[in-house]
């Protein structure tokens, strides 16, 4: 009788499934590891494994979530793993059944994103750009001052996810270039245009890499591939240096940290441009959402906006 294969095998085929067949990226790789590792580590607690777990068992995981105070949103998240987990092993038939197929998850509501006002963000490229221009900081810290500046007229004026913005290519700069390609999620390719603003930022910005010189002769930043590469080592800045980066801006900018990421910004500039009559198709493509229906959690800017114009239009509204 053949050996069942390990969970551990049994993850690790199925990531390599979904970024051969999907496109996966790293960051959502990672992701289904944690969420599964975990429940591979429940199913042994109960003395099960992925192949003989029954439908009661994951009830019984995802009941265990909710005891270990995880919120809807992560339960639901756990719940979606388990499914694409299940089909693909029914798909390689090392299971003949689907035990998750009629599991039913936990009933929420979709938050409305957290936004940032256009006077806020103008107040942190306002701050940003005045750092950036200080005439007493060291080159190095003005050579930071540039590029957190130019991330954030680039993130403002595109809404890239941040690990699409983080892993621009140097070609990105170029003076002339109204439009930038974006690779986003699934390898998937598209335009986004940049404003004047954006495109200053990143030739001012690339004018001092290309001036600046790191400790070690052979070499400097001028010579990546990358449009911001990391200062401390080969390979581009990471997501989370550039988001304590714009919490330390915020708080400088006197916002509250808590209110301030990349994803906010994201936000920000999906919210501004519905706010002032941008089309919400054209916002689901500069976004790069597959589905409209991921778009349409700013259809509430949307509702506020045709409130404001039959107000303020409508020839029988209220003075």
């Amino acid at each position: 009788m053949p050996t069942k294969p390990s969970d551990a095998k049994l993850i690790g085929l199925f990531l390599d499934m979904l970024a051969a067949e999907q496109g996966a990226g790293p960051n959502t790789l990672d992701a289904y590891r944690r969420d599964l590792t975990d429940f591979s580590e429940f199913l042994g607690r109960v003395g099960h494994n992925f192949v003989d777990a029954e439908t009661q068992t994951l009830r019984d995981y995802l009941a265990d979530l909710e005891i270990r105070g995880f919120k809807s949103t992560s339960v639901a998240r756990r719940l979606s793993a388990m499914r694409h987990l299940y089909r693909f092993l029914l798909n390689e038939r090392i299971r003949g059944d689907d035990p998750a197929a009629i599991l039913s998850g936990p009933k929420r509501g979709r938050g409305l994103p957290k936004v940032l006002s256009i006077a806020d963000v103008d107040r942190m490229l306002r701050r940003a750009k005045e750092l950036s221009e200080a005439e007493d900081a060291s080159p190095s810290k003005r050579l930071r001052a540039l590029r957190l500046y130019c991330l954030l007229e680039v993130l403002y004026a595109t809404g890239l996810r941040v690990s699409e913005l983080v892993a621009l290519p140097r070609s990105a700069a170029k003076r002339d270039a109204r439009m930038i390609v974006v690779r986003g999620k699934g390898n998937k390719e598209r335009l986004v245009p940049l404003n004047e603003a954006s495109r200053q930022a990143m030739a001012d910005y690339l004018a001092a890499t290309e001036a600046a010189k790191t400790e070690k002769k052979k070499d400097s930043l001028a010579a990546s591939k990358w449009l911001f590469p990391s200062f401390g080592e080969s390979g581009h800045l990471t997501r989370q240096h550039f988001a304590r980066d714009l919490k330390e801006l915020a708080v400088a900018s006197g916002l509250q940290a808590r209110l301030v990421s990349p994803h906010v910004l994201r936000h920000a500039f999906a919210s501004h441009l519905l706010h002032n009559g941008a089309d919400l198709r054209i916002v689901q493509t500069l976004l790069g959402h597959t589905d409209i229906s991921t778009t349409q959690i700013y259809t509430h800017v949307v509702e506020e906006r045709l409130k404001s114009l039959v107000r303020d239009l409508h020839p029988l509204a209220e003075k």
